[in-house]
């Protein structure tokens, strides 16, 4: 039987400065501003898609950029901390990177074999990680601000913070075609496919406070499935595991179920396709406002809401 879920699609996470939050992911980072349109349930807000060339699933973090928010809290039911993969031979490049613009980091650790880890910081103090690996064969992706052979891969790893492992283990085992394939400590790795860009990372942390949402939180993460068939098994399961998924919903670029897992992350599941593509051709990618045909009759005024952003990409070359 093939899998429904073949990895993790994306992350989303909420920021609270539009400009800023481009600053720090297209120029320090270097991923690509694939898709700029609106938060479908606030139009007065936009909502960022970045990642590599054309935005495959694995390399996805998106925003919502509430202008003005206060910051909210890492801690236990949330995912705190995403990571993206980088050349093992890239290490010193990305510490001498991050001095340059002033981001301060922690000493980098060994996590498992053949995984250097750096973790740092944006501007509202989202958790991020870079791990310096030699195991991920995807092409980086480069705008011209970071050299190829130092750029982004796309996801490695993301970290839960939870009560207990267990019973967020048995969800993803049971109902997202997830195994257990390493643990060390508290903290238990899971994949839907044992390759960067799908570790699902737990860590038990029972002392922890509970995380609070506001800026430089982490809002859902969206595990790939191929299409909307198996969109349509997936949330049979998840009905059957009374966890009270939404109905499918069209967010254009895919389509997506929620629902919330045992310890309070919410989860997401959507479809590997149609892709960001579909009103953009792969040149242009991110550089108009799309909107939903709902909105369309009133691009007008939304616009005038939006602050204007733009890249500049030489500040940070």
């Amino acid at each position: 039987m093939s899998q429904l879920i073949t990895g993790i699609h994306h992350v989303t996470a909420i920021a609270s400065s539009a400009q800023k939050n481009i600053d720090f992911y297209v120029g320090i980072l270097g991923l690509r501003l694939v898709k700029k349109t609106i938060n479908f349930d606030g139009p007065d807000v936009y909502h960022f898609y970045y990642g590599d060339e054309v935005g495959n699933p694995g390399s996805i973090l998106t925003f919502f950029p509430y202008n003005g928010l206060v910051n909210g809290r890492q801690g236990k039911g949330m995912l705190n901390t995403t990571t993206f993969s980088a050349p093992a031979t890239s290490l010193n490049y990305w510490l001498e990177r991050l001095k340059r613009f002033d981001i301060p980091y922690k000493k980098p650790q060994e996590r498992f074999d053949g995984e250097m880890v750096v973790y740092f910081e944006d501007e509202d103090g989202l958790g991020l990680e870079l791990v310096f690996n030699d195991k991920d064969t995807r092409p980086g992706f480069s705008l011209g601000n970071i050299p190829q052979e130092h750029s982004i891969k796309g996801f490695y790893n993301v970290e839960i913070w939870e009560e207990g492992y267990e019973r967020t283990a048995g969800l993803l085992t049971e109902q997202l075609d997830h195994q257990l394939i390493a643990e060390k400590g508290n903290r238990f790795r899971f994949a839907a496919k044992d390759a960067p860009g799908n570790y699902i990372d737990i860590l038990c942390s029972p002392d922890s406070m509970k995380g609070l949402a506001g800026s430089g939180t982490v809002h859902h993460i969206a595990f790939a499935t191929p299409n909307k068939g198996t969109q349509e098994e997936v949330r049979l399961k998840i009905v059957k595991r009374m966890l009270n998924p939404t109905p499918i919903l069209d967010r254009n670029y895919f389509t997506s179920i929620y629902f919330r897992e045992p310890g309070g992350v919410l989860f997401e599941v959507a479809t590997s396709g149609p892709g960001f593509m579909v009103d953009e051709s792969i040149d242009h990618l991110g550089e108009a406002l799309k909107l939903p045909p709902q909105f369309e009759d009133n691009r007008q005024q939304i616009e005038k809401t939006l602050t204007p952003v733009f890249i500049n990409l030489d500040k940070y070359k």
